[in-house]
């Protein structure tokens, strides 16, 4: 009896993985001709996912053909070629089957001896990181959710190490009395980096800000007084233009005087791949920590964040757990390098994507979406809209003249679904940020955008 219920079980499962599957590949083929957003009736039609808590067994294929018809029409498709609000990556084919085989192997990556394969796979993956972002071969550095988490583990890290300097244990004794440590960021830091310093207990209001210039560089020739109890926080990539720091000179003027520097990478630090862009990124393999994403220009999928670090044994440091039954091994143990301990083998899709690009073409797809940033800013400039930044890379602002006038553009767009595009606040100007980070975006793709953005933007300005 017990027989006959595991092989109905098996049979059943097999059902549900293939209705999934289908329901997945339908979606995937679709993605690149619906609606970016999700229609008012789509969100609307969530409600209905509010019940009370089932008192009994659902049927797997029920629930499946449920999540799919409610949830695949109120998803954004951030995985077809118009979506551009963020920086948010597609996911190139070998990424999601890999993903797939990922949950059917359900791994926990905090282990070695839990998973051998997620283990040798984040090896693998930091390894090939640092070759293709040019950093020093001798970093270590761990697999997290995002560029927030990883900067967070990188600053922790720098904490340990500076305070390690004054004869402080953070680890043993905390932060209670412990010296200060003085951090400088630029005048447009990303919230995401303010936030992983308010992790770390170094507190907003303590932070230095630094001048930024009128692309949103840090101003390298106004930075305060550095030692090493100092840690400087650069960007690669801003947020919003796109511009890089001054990381020659800022490097520079932190080794002098022994401080920390760290770089927000969270997409622009992926330039170093390609020769056109490398100039940008001069300098930053001089850091002593980095934070990137690989679910942005890569194309992973989510999550898929990276903390890199110079000093590997102030990593581990900083980040190790120690209990009875955690016998450490000699090769390198994931949970070592993360806060993490428990969590998903994100290292199977990050692999599978870089094996599958190579270095040529990640090359190609940064290179190709860069280009794809330029036809934008010169289609709607000839359109008679004005384009805020210096377009260096993939990110591109645009205003439609009063706030009040850009906001409405936005909301049309996006309730229009042909793109998807967001709002932002720089430097005093109300404007729409497009960001072209996926490897599905065509020509076409930008081409049809644009003629609804100029379509929309002209109705809204002649009213």
């Amino acid at each position: 009896m017990a027989t006959d219920t595991a092989v109905g079980a098996q049979s059943k499962s097999e059902e549900v993985l293939s209705l999934a599957a289908d329901k997945a590949r339908s979606y995937v083929r679709g993605a690149g001709e619906r609606r970016v957003g999700p229609s008012e009736a789509a969100v609307i039609a969530l409600a209905e996912l509010h019940e009370p808590f089932p008192l009994s067994p659902c049927d797997a294929m029920a629930v499946i053909k449920r999540l799919d018809e409610i949830g695949s029409a109120a998803t954004v498709a951030t995985t077809g070629g118009r979506y551009f609000g963020f920086v948010n990556g597609g996911m190139v084919p070998a990424a999601l089957a890999a993903n797939w085989l990922a949950g059917a192997w359900n791994q926990n990556a905090a282990l070695r001896v839990m998973s051998p394969i997620a283990a040798e796979l984040e090896e693998v993956v930091l390894r090939w990181v640092c070759e293709a972002l040019g950093l020093p071969p001798e970093c270590s550095g761990g697999l997290v959710t995002c560029a927030t988490m990883a900067n967070f583990t990188a600053l922790v890290t720098a904490r340990h190490a500076l305070l390690a300097r004054s004869g402080w244990d953070v680890v043993a004794d905390g932060v209670f009395g412990a010296p200060p440590i003085e951090v400088v960021v630029g005048g447009e830091v990303h919230a995401s980096m303010l936030k992983a310093l308010s992790l770390a207990g170094f507190g907003r209001k303590r932070v230095t800000i630094v001048e930024a210039d009128g692309q949103g560089r840090i101003r390298a020739d106004k930075l305060p007084r550095l030692s090493d109890q100092t840690i400087v926080c650069i960007q690669a990539g801003n947020v919003n233009t796109g511009a890089f720091d001054p990381a020659v000179e800022v490097c520079k003027a932190a080794r002098e005087q022994g401080a920390w520097v760290h770089v927000d990478g969270a997409f622009g630090l992926w330039a170093r791949i390609s020769p056109k862009y490398e100039h940008l990124t001069q300098g930053f393999d001089q850091a002593d920590s980095w934070a990137t994403d690989a679910h942005k220009w890569p194309n992973v999928g989510y999550d898929s964040g990276i903390a890199i670090v110079r000093d590997g044994s102030a990593l581990r440091a900083s980040m190790g757990i120690t209990a009875a039954y955690l016998e450490p091994g000699s090769l390198r143990e994931p949970m070592h390098h993360t806060p993490e301990a428990s969590r998903r083998a994100r290292g199977v899709e990050s692999w599978a994507a870089l094996k599958s690009l190579g270095r040529s073409g990640l090359r190609a797809l940064i290179e190709r979406t860069c280009a794809h940033a330029q036809r934008f800013a010169q289609g709607l400039k000839e359109g008679g809209l004005e384009v805020l930044n210096d377009v260096v890379i993939n990110q591109v602002l645009v205003s439609f003249g009063r706030p009040e006038v850009t906001r409405e553009v936005i909301r049309r767009i996006q309730e229009d679904g042909t793109c998807w595009c967001g709002g932002t606040v720089w430097q005093g100007k109300t404007a729409m940020r497009i960001s072209v980070s996926s490897w599905a975006t065509t020509e076409t793709d930008v081409d049809r955008s644009l003629q609804a953005i100029i379509r929309i933007a002209n109705h809204c300005r002649s009213m």
